[in-house]
């Protein structure tokens, strides 16, 4: 008996193939991260090749990239990271690392961001060490390993310690641009840009680049129709239309994650029901509750 091979020109090139595969074997691959390509990560991205082409000099442009919590911040680092992977030479004893990405630890203490560097970048230390020889050992190892930009993620969680360890933090940060002379890239929420504004110096030095919630209209409408594209469904998912885009804004809040969240869902119950696209009818039966719903979940107990 011939097989017959179903039209699958609706999705990408590289997502064609696995749409082949049994049902276990793509709700594997809908499950999978995935980068979905849009407007504003790609500005964000072209800024990041931008500072880490920048030349040397004494004062160094930083950025701030600014957005709501599961908004894509993080996804758009790591494809950021990806794109510069770190590189092992077999006439070097150490790795190049042109990207060095650290988060701010929950409670913003030098001694526990320097061990936190130090960890990003698999260096062996004693975490007894003092203060000021963390420090330096930070310092040799970024220069040691060739480090173009510092990526802070998580900067908001300046804003959790004492006023003091606050401003001992932000003092940290002008540094470590100074010593270095490399941009930093600071990654948040908005308490993150309220924290840098504190400082008249710091403010000056990061330009704000902000990831702001979606709406309704022609971009949202692409990024629908390019996540549709990416999932290993058998018939398109004609899901790009205001009257679906209205309905996924409402119920995800408008962030980016919680978006690609539904969607993962709604597209698992068309393999599993045999609709093999997401509509409107996979939409309402997605195994997915909102943040609102989740919430309210917890509170009730």
């Amino acid at each position: 008996m011939n097989t017959i091979t179903p039209d699958l020109k609706h999705l990408q090139g590289s997502v064609q193939e696995a749409a082949l595969l049994s049902n276990e074997e793509r709700i594997f691959c809908i499950r999978s991260d995935r980068w979905i390509a849009y407007a504003r990560a790609q500005l964000a991205l072209n800024r990041l090749e931008e500072l880490l082409a920048c030349p040397r000099r004494q004062r160094m442009p930083n950025l701030l990239i600014v957005g709501p919590t599961n908004n894509g911040k993080s996804k758009i680092l790591e494809k950021f990271r990806r794109d510069h992977a770190v590189t092992a030479y077999s006439d070097s004893a150490h790795e190049v690392i042109p990207v060095v990405v650290v988060q701010v630890p929950s409670e913003p203490a030098s001694g526990r961001f320097y061990a936190m560097l130090l960890r990003s970048m698999g260096a062996p230390f004693n975490p007894n060490a003092r203060i000021a020889e963390l420090e330096q050992l930070a310092l040799r190892l970024m220069r040691t390993v060739g480090a173009r930009m510092l990526i802070i993620d998580e900067l908001h969680n300046i804003l959790a310690g004492t006023s003091n360890a606050r401003r001992g933090f932000l003092n940290l940060l002008r540094f470590i641009g100074n010593e270095l002379q490399i941009p930093i890239v600071g990654v948040g929420t908005r308490e993150a840009y309220l924290a840098i504004r504190s400082d008249d110096q710091l403010e000056n030095r990061f330009e704000p680049f902000s990831l702001p919630i979606w709406h309704e209209g022609e971009e949202l409408r692409t990024l629908i129709a390019s996540f549709a594209s990416a999932l290993p469904l058998r018939e398109p998912s004609q899901i790009a239309t205001t009257n679906s885009c209205k309905y996924i804004l409402a119920k995800t809040g408008g962030t980016i994650g919680e978006m690609a969240r539904l969607l993962t869902c709604a597209a698992i119950e068309a393999v599993n029901t045999g609709e093999e696209c997401i509509n409107q009818k996979t939409l309402k039966l997605a195994n997915y509750q909102s943040p609102i719903e989740r919430r309210r979940a917890f509170e009730r107990g």
